[in-house]
């Protein structure tokens, strides 16, 4: 077993792909957190309130929400497409009857491409988190703010959290390439359920159909929405609203990442790789 993860962690760390996608989205989570927010307010005055509350949401007390908000949309995208990659590229190569051969069984070598994914999206979290506290430390430093840094246990709660979600989406990119034996539709359908199907659900049906408010308390997006906001994420970010509760938001986010890795293996243990 042991063979099998240090051989897949092998493999990723040497692929180009995965670093590009963690610098891709760091550099988004920057942009969208700090640069963007920080440039609409120099032009306000710095005693005005708005000012002043703009400035409040980058301070170093603020980085754990605002390193994990996007997560249950677009950073979460990228961690999909590295899950679809871990796995669904066995495909795209044709490496999987090799992989095979060698004797190790498949659940060996489908439980060493999860730890993977696990550490790649353990990987994601915790530069994200380092990268705000970076951001806002300048931020405060410019604006001769306070640096008050949230305590050890707010950082493992939204490290906690924060992984959850990014493994949770992992986990689907694992099993959708699985199922759909490729890298491309996988990643595409993926993507279209991340980005434009669940947040039309939230925006425009959950308002004007109760059943479809209460459906997207059972949906994966919504719950690691809920779970951010319970931790700081801004509630204006894409995905994030407190819906549910925390524990609510936690125990949704588990049985779907449970589920996508139970079914993702099922699936490769019962059907042909090619």
């Amino acid at each position: 077993m042991l063979r099998n993860v240090r051989a897949e962690l092998v493999k990723q760390v040497n692929r180009p792909a995965n670093w590009l996608l963690l610098a891709i989205a760091v550099a988004q989570s920057l942009v969208f957190a700090y640069a963007l927010p920080y440039a609409g307010l120099a032009g306000a005055a710095s005693g005005s309130p708005v000012a002043g509350r703009g400035i409040a949401s980058m301070l170093p007390d603020r980085i754990v929400g605002n390193a994990i908000a996007g997560l249950p949309v677009f950073i979460g995208a990228f961690a999909l497409i590295f899950g679809v990659l871990v796995v669904g590229s066995e495909y795209g190569w044709q490496t999987w009857k090799t992989v095979l051969t060698q004797r190790p069984s498949r659940v060996r070598v489908y439980a060493g491409k999860l730890v993977a994914v696990a550490a790649g999206t353990l990987v994601l979290v915790v530069t994200l988190l380092a990268a705000a506290a970076v951001a806002s430390a300048v931020v405060a430093a410019f604006e001769d703010q306070p640096m008050n840094w949230p305590g050890p246990a707010s950082l493992l709660r939204g490290i906690a959290a924060g992984w959850l979600v990014a493994m949770m989406w992992g986990a689907l990119g694992v099993f959708l390439a699985v199922a759909l034996r490729g890298v491309a539709l996988p990643i595409g359908l993926g993507l279209v359920w991340l980005l434009a199907v669940q947040n039309l659900l939230t925006a425009i049906a959950a308002p004007l159909l109760d059943w479809v408010a209460q459906l997207q308390k059972g949906l994966p997006g919504p719950n690691a929405g809920a779970l951010a906001a319970a931790l700081g994420a801004p509630q204006d970010t894409p995905g994030v609203a407190a819906i549910v509760g925390s524990g609510h938001a936690t125990l949704v986010v588990v049985a779907y990442l449970l589920a996508f890795c139970a079914v993702g293996g099922w699936l490769l243990h019962r059907r042909d790789v090619t």
